[in-house]
């Protein structure tokens, strides 16, 4: 492991002493085990991207779409567009 130095605000420091104390471990696990969740480990695989939209195309019909009627809000748009 690299010791790292972080400055963080008095918040945080309470919010992170709180878990750490709750869970029975160091600032620095707690920290460690944030960023294990935060940054994902494995790269996106673009061929299983690829396969899952190739494998929905025609997956809804036209009778699937719902439609929706103008509402207000719709309304609403129009009026600001036109002027």
């Amino acid at each position: 492991m690299r010791r790292t130095n972080l400055h963080l605000d008095e918040f945080q420091t309470a919010a992170l002493d709180t878990v750490a104390r709750a869970e029975g471990v160091s600032r620095a696990e707690v920290v460690r085990r944030l960023i294990d969740r935060g940054i994902p480990t494995a790269l996106p695989d673009l061929d299983a991207d690829l396969t899952a939209i190739e494998d929905s195309y025609g997956v809804w019909s036209e009778d699937d779409l719902v439609t929706r009627e103008p509402d207000t809000r719709a309304a609403h748009l129009n009026r600001i567009r036109r002027g």
